[in-house]
C-alpha cells in the first residue's frame, strides 16, 4: 500500500484507495473533516471507532507538519513556524486588517532563491520546494489560532510562487473547492518577484487570483542591483509579459514597491515608476522596507514615504500607502526566515 504523507489535497476517491477504506462514504466523511481543519483521526466523529483507531495507526496523523512556535503582536498578527516531516521549517502569518479581515500569509518554499537583497528570506538560498500538501497544511495551522474565519490567501511568505509552479496551484484548487475550504479565487493572490515563464503560464491557466509584482523599482539598473531577477528578465520583458497577461485576464493587478530609505523614493524613482505603469491597470502598493539585522537598508521616514506619495500623485499613478503588519514579531513583508536552517 502507497500510504501518502498527508491527506490533505486527496480526493475522496483517492483517500478511499490509498487508505483502503472499507466504504465509498468514508473518502467524503474524510474530506468534509480535512475542510473543517481536522489535525487527528479522533476529531472525525462521524467514522467508526475502530476505523478512526486503523487510520491512526496506519498513518499516524492527516497532516504531516507541525506547528511548533508561535508569536502575536497587538494588532492580531500571528506567525507560526511549522516544522515538516523531514524537520525543516517554514513560517506562516495570520495577517488582521482594520476591518478585522483575516488573511493567510503563505510559504511555497524552504528559503528562496531569487536572492532580493531586501528580503531576509534570500539570505538562506533554497533548500527546497514544498508539496502542495505542505502550502494546504500551513492554512490549516493558522485556522486552528484564528478568532473567526480565514478569507483571504496570500502567496507572499516564503518562496517565490511562480518557481514552484504546479504545487502551488494545486494547492489553490484544493483551497477552493466547496468540499474543502471553499476560499474563492478572487479571494486569492499570487506575488511574484518576476519570473515571466511564470506569469505567462499563469496567463494560459487563466485563473481569476489576483496577482501581485514586486517592482521595488523602475531603473533597470538600480532593480538589477536590487533583485538578481531583473538580470535574467528585465524590465521591458517583465512589462511585455504583464501586458500579455493583463490581455488574458482583464483585471487589475498590484505592484509591490518596497520603499527604502534614500534608495528608490526620489523625484526620478517616480517619474521611471510613471513610465513604467503606462497602459498597465495596476496599483502600486507602498509599503516601508521592515528592519532586518544584518542588512544594510534603512526604513525611510515618514516624511519620505509621504513625500514619495505626492510624488506620484503628481504624475497621477495611483498607488495606496500601506501599514505594515507584524513588524514586531519578524512576521512583516521581507522578515520571514528560520534560523535552523540558516
Amino acid at each position: 500500500m502507497n500510504l501518502p504523507r498527508s491527506l490533505y489535497g486527496l480526493t475522496s476517491e483517492r483517500l478511499v484507495e490509498s487508505l483502503d477504506l472499507p466504504e465509498k462514504r468514508h473518502g467524503g466523511q474524510i474530506i468534509n473533516w480535512l475542510g473543517k481543519g481536522a489535525t487527528t483521526f479522533d476529531e472525525m466523529t462521524d467514522l467508526p471507532l475502530d476505523e478512526r483507531r486503523r487510520l491512526a495507526d496506519l498513518v499516524g496523523a492527516p497532516v504531516s507538519s507541525k506547528a511548533t512556535a508561535r508569536e502575536e503582536d497587538g494588532s492580531g498578527t500571528i506567525k507560526l513556524g511549522i516544522t515538516l516531516h523531514d524537520g525543516r521549517m517554514v513560517e506562516a502569518v495570520l495577517l488582521v486588517d482594520r476591518k478585522g479581515r483575516h488573511t493567510a500569509c503563505l510559504s511555497v518554499q524552504v528559503g528562496c532563491a531569487m536572492g532580493c537583497t531586501f528580503c531576509k528570506t534570500g539570505t538562506m538560498g533554497l533548500i527546497r520546494n514544498l508539496a502542495s500538501e505542505e502550502i494546504i497544511e500551513q492554512y490549516v495551522h493558522l485556522s486552528k489560532v484564528a478568532t473567526q474565519p480565514i478569507t483571504h490567501i496570500v502567496f507572499m511568505g516564503m518562496g517565490e510562487p511562480l518557481n514552484n509552479f504546479d504545487p502551488t496551484i494545486r494547492a489553490i484548487h484544493y483551497l477552493n473547492q466547496k468540499e474543502t475550504f471553499n476560499i474563492g479565487l478572487r479571494r486569492m493572490t499570487i506575488s511574484t518577484c518576476g519570473v515571466v515563464p511564470g506569469i505567462d503560464k499563469l496567463a494560459e491557466l487563466k485563473l481569476p487570483i489576483r496577482l501581485a509584482v514586486s517592482l521595488v523599482s523602475a531603473d533597470d539598473s538600480l532593480r538589477t542591483r536590487l533583485m538578481p531577477v531583473n538580470r535574467r528578465w528585465p524590465l521591458d520583458e517583465l512589462k511585455e509579459a504583464l501586458l500579455s497577461y493583463q490581455e488574458a485576464i482583464p483585471k487589475r493587478f498590484t505592484l509591490e514597491y518596497c520603499m527604502l530609505g534614500g534608495v528608490n523614493t526620489t523625484g526620478e524613482s517616480a517619474r521611471q515608476l510613471e513610465l513604467f505603469t503606462r497602459g498597465l491597470d495596476v496599483v502600486v502598493n507602498l509599503i516601508a522596507w521592515n528592519p532586518i539585522d544584518g542588512l544594510e537598508f534603512t526604513t525611510p521616514s515618514e516624511e519620505e514615504q509621504k513625500t514619495f506619495s505626492s510624488l506620484l500623485n503628481r504624475y497621477r499613478v495611483k498607488h495606496t500607502l500601506r501599514i505594515s503588519r507584524g513588524r514586531a514579531i519578524g512576521g512583516a513583508c521581507g522578515q520571514l526566515a528560520t534560523s535552523h536552517d540558516l
